[in-house]
């Protein structure tokens, strides 16, 4: 068990300031006991928690680190912009290269809206739809998560019913259950509002049907309204194109973030010129939305997407791992569940309901410097080796066996009871 003395006074301090020390997708409260909440530093695959310990990193800051922690060209870009200026009294002229160059690299693209989270995108996202049909209702797949905003929040506090309002929801990869939705909503069809794949936490990750994708493209056809994919979490990870472009459907609008300039923060809308004049209608913005520094990054970030192996190196090595993964569960008496892309890895043990294994496990991982998430899929990143594979690899054998004689790996899960209530 890890002390994390220095962690524990600053989550002390932060209870007096925060409301409750923490919030978000950050809080540690369903992570086991031993997990970190703070950080000191990063580099490359690598992070340091606040008492120094070294980690090998496989969330990867919950996505946005693409190319490694402090990429020194990526972040030479961002540097040299802050020399020149960053939020100014309008953008600057790289808010147009960065828009010309995902139009070049993203097959369905015609032009490109910048903000900050996620969230900021997927919001646009409803609005141009709901501008371009004049119709309010949202098809989206149950349990997919979209952001934090009211609209999409998985939370009931401080949400009204409202909020919530005019959607319909479907069961992801189930052709029918989307055309029972679609025909719910009737005439009111704003958007089918689509995840790349099915990545919602504690359950195993699918990749899309292929019939599915078409089916959501031909619904939208048919109807008049958009198709939109929410490629803030896949983005880059599963291709350079837009995701559903590897089951050849192509959106009419797609939502960007997380990875696109390797952590600094930015996001994107990308649209076709179907929906190019409600784009245009809508009002959205943000003070900070037209930073150039972190365009700069996205730009040297982009550059390297086009013209390097990131995509295919890390695949190879999700492949590695996978496999490496198999083998060692196999030898040492588990059954484990991998699933989801390669590069986005969930890793969830069977006959485990309520993810005491997991936590078990996962804690030994984590005692042997590999930071893995039980329940929640992870990332990899080009900075990482066939070093670090075979590291994590040799650090999961040690994991296995110490489980078998964990009695936690037993004890039922009080954190995570509502898996099984």
């Amino acid at each position: 068990m890890r002390a994390n003395s220095r962690d524990r006074q600053w989550r002390d301090r932060a209870e007096a300031v925060i409301p409750g020390g923490m919030y978000g997708h950050q809080s540690t409260r369903l992570l086991p006991d031993d997990y970190p909440q703070f950080f000191a530093r990063a580099k490359g695959a690598r992070l340091w928690d606040a008492d120094g310990q070294e980690l090998l990193d496989f969330m990867c800051a919950y996505g946005p680190n693409l190319m490694g922690y402090g990429d020194a060209e990526i972040d030479a870009a961002y540097i040299e912009q802050l020399r020149h200026g960053d939020t100014l009294t309008g953008p600057t002229p790289l808010m147009v290269e960065l828009a010309e160059r995902f139009v070049a690299l993203v097959s369905h693209a015609d032009w490109a809206m910048f903000c900050k989270n996620g969230g900021d995108a997927t919001q646009m996202a409803v609005m141009i739809a709901r501008a371009h049909t004049r119709r309010k209702t949202l098809v989206m797949a149950r349990g997919a998560y979209h952001g934090a905003n009211p609209w999409c929040q998985t939370r009931t506090a401080g949400v009204t019913p409202g909020d919530k309002a005019h959607q319909i929801l479907c069961d992801y990869n189930d052709v029918a259950s989307l055309e029972a939705a679609v025909a719910q909503a009737g005439d009111d069809l704003a958007a089918v509002f689509a995840a790349p794949l099915k990545h919602d936490a504690f359950i195993d990750q699918a990749l899309p049907d292929p019939a599915y994708a078409r089916r959501a493209r031909e619904l939208c056809d048919a109807t008049g309204a958009v198709l939109v994919v929410d490629d803030v979490r896949a983005g880059l990870r599963v291709a350079r194109d837009c995701s559903w472009s590897k089951v050849g459907v192509a959106p009419d609008l797609s939502s960007w973030g997380k990875c696109i300039a390797n952590g600094h923060p930015i996001s994107a809308l990308l649209g076709s010129d179907k929906v190019r004049k409600a784009a245009s209608s809508v009002y959205a913005t943000g003070s900070f939305w037209f930073q150039a520094a972190p365009m700069a990054a996205a730009l040297a970030t982009l550059h390297r997407v086009r013209h390097s192996d990131y995509l295919e190196h890390i695949e190879a090595l999700g492949a590695r791992l996978r496999e490496g993964l198999d083998a060692r569960a196999t030898a040492a008496g588990f059954k484990l569940k991998q699933s989801g892309p390669s590069t986005m890895p969930l890793f969830l043990f069977e006959d485990d309901p309520d993810i005491r294994l997991g936590f078990a496990w996962c804690s030994q991982m984590l005692a042997r410097g590999v930071y893995l998430h039980p329940w929640h899929n992870m990332f990899l990143c080009a900075a990482m080796t066939t070093a670090d594979i075979d590291e994590t690899l040799d650090a999961a054998e040690g994991a296995f066996e110490a489980v078998r004689h964990d009695p936690s790996a037993t004890t039922p899960n009080a954190r995570l009871a509502f898996l099984v209530a």
